[in-house]
């Protein structure tokens, strides 16, 4: 005869173990989470430029009023080209931060490329390397025929003299310059194409 007692505890062990294991699928993937925002955070203070930390793709626009001073680059890309921000005055500019080995840059690229192209000798595309030699971002650059030319910035400078707009480790950011060379709009993340596109036109067509 089975005991009514000894039944229900067997019952209540099932239902208890049953809860146990689906807290424990509840809990553990709040964990990995938690380790993994806790590994991003670490990266960004050891700046041992192993991995990046990508923007989420937020856009910020900058009103005429609240821009800061033109942006000041003078320095050789990869391919040669001499690179004078000076000579940006009066077109749109777009500065693309990225390097070879980042996701989000390989998604973006060919955005980059077809508004290069869209754009061709109303709006300079430049390309800041945070990260690479000469091999790997050309190597880069054939992959996805990117027919604008690239600034290795592997020591910072250019990048830390815009941390108010690129932060470090935030790659890929794309900046959109108006005609005077200010930052008019920035993307953290992947540049998408349309969104890319829109915050150019209002550079081209604003009146300064």
């Amino acid at each position: 005869m089975t005991d009514p007692i000894a039944s229900q505890a067997q019952r209540l062990g099932r239902r208890t173990i049953l809860r146990a294991a689906m807290l424990g699928a509840a809990v553990l993937p709040l964990a990995a989470c938690v380790g993994e925002e806790d590994s991003l955070a670490k990266q960004a203070r050891e700046g041992n430029n192993k991995n990046y930390i990508a923007g989420d793709g937020s856009v910020q626009e900058y009103g005429p009023e609240s821009r800061t001073a033109p942006v000041e680059i003078n320095a050789v890309a990869y391919d040669g080209t001499k690179i004078d921000s000076s000579t940006w005055t009066g077109q749109a500019t777009v500065l693309n931060f990225w390097y070879a080995a980042c996701a989000p840059c390989r998604i973006e690229a060919p955005h980059l490329v077809e508004l290069s192209k869209e754009f061709e000798g109303q709006v300079g595309f430049v390309g800041v390397n945070v990260r690479d030699e000469k091999e790997a971002a050309e190597a880069f650059e054939r992959t996805f025929g990117i027919p604008y030319p690239s600034i290795q910035d592997t020591q910072g400078a250019i990048q830390l003299a815009m941390t108010k707009y690129v932060p470090l480790k935030a790659v890929p950011t794309t900046l959109v310059l108006d005609k005077q060379g200010r930052v008019s709009a920035r993307i953290l993340g992947v540049a998408e194409k349309a969104t890319l596109k829109a915050l150019i036109n209002t550079a081209l067509t604003e009146s300064l």
